[in-house]
């Protein structure tokens, strides 16, 4: 008979969770040395079960769980503080990298840097940066997008014309685009000057790339800001197969009411 696999204290996060029975749900977790894995939490949703006030989105868990099968079952999940629950628009960033790491991490593949990141992540959102609250938020949302996109191979090397291999020229404008990477963007089209996306490379490439790619982002001018996250965005639409992303959409649809 195979012995069940264990794993106990494992650093966590809660991505989105389903019903499975009237007591029970299906979490869609990330941890850190495992990946993203699906668990079955028996009897969650009963007022009395320890799991109902400590499976959240966005709050550091560790979790034990046992299993073979594509889902395994949740044993224990402790809360390790830290900070309180985003609000308002940060909570919609915040479901917005879940829904990234959903569409975009495989199962039971890990990524240890990037789930570094996120905990970064949830803490900025989760943070009181004063008048440069948005500023401060937007960009770390893009220098996540730029980690998650390396991390997962769909990021082409920045300091290269990705079809020539040839250096990038410091005041010649590249634009990124899906399937083609970088290349010499048109008069008309949106795009970065080589030295931003050298720059960007730089700090990809750092022991703590996603606090180096937030600093960078945030010297980067208004109209750099606003070509990067245009970027981004076609490539991330692209690559998760959809028009618009799901949070995406609930953000402009709050934000026009």
């Amino acid at each position: 008979m195979m012995a069940t696999h264990r794993v106990s204290h494992e650093p966590a996060y809660v991505l989105h969770h389903y019903d499975w029975s009237e007591s029970s749900l299906i979490l869609e977790v990330f941890t850190r040395h495992h990946g993203r894995i699906a668990l079955v939490a028996k009897g969650a949703k009963r007022p009395s079960s320890n799991f109902r006030p400590v499976l959240l989105p966005l709050q550091p868990l560790q979790v034990s769980y046992g299993g073979d099968a594509e889902i395994r079952t949740l044993k224990g999940a402790e809360w390790m503080g830290g900070h309180v629950m985003p609000t308002g628009e940060a909570l919609l960033s915040g479901y917005y990298l879940n829904e990234l790491l959903l569409r975009l991490l495989a199962r039971d593949d890990a990524h240890e840097a990037l789930f570094d990141g996120y905990a970064v992540m949830v803490q900025v959102l989760a943070g009181d940066h004063g008048g440069a609250q948005a500023a401060a938020q937007a960009a770390a949302l893009r220098a996540f997008e730029l980690l998650l996109l390396r991390e997962v191979g769909l990021l082409p090397v920045l300091d290269i014309e990705t079809l020539t291999l040839s250096p990038l020229e410091a005041q010649a404008r590249y634009a990124l685009v899906p399937e083609a990477g970088l290349r010499l963007a048109a008069d008309d089209e949106t795009a970065l000057d080589g030295a931003d996306w050298q720059a960007l490379q730089r700090t990809l490439e750092e022991r703590a790339p996603l606090a180096a790619t937030l600093r960078q982002v945030a010297t980067m001018n208004a109209g750099a800001n606003s070509a990067l996250r245009n970027q981004l965005r076609v490539l991330l639409n692209y690559h998760c197969g959809v028009s618009t992303l799901r949070t995406r959409q609930m953000m402009r649809d709050l934000q026009a009411l």
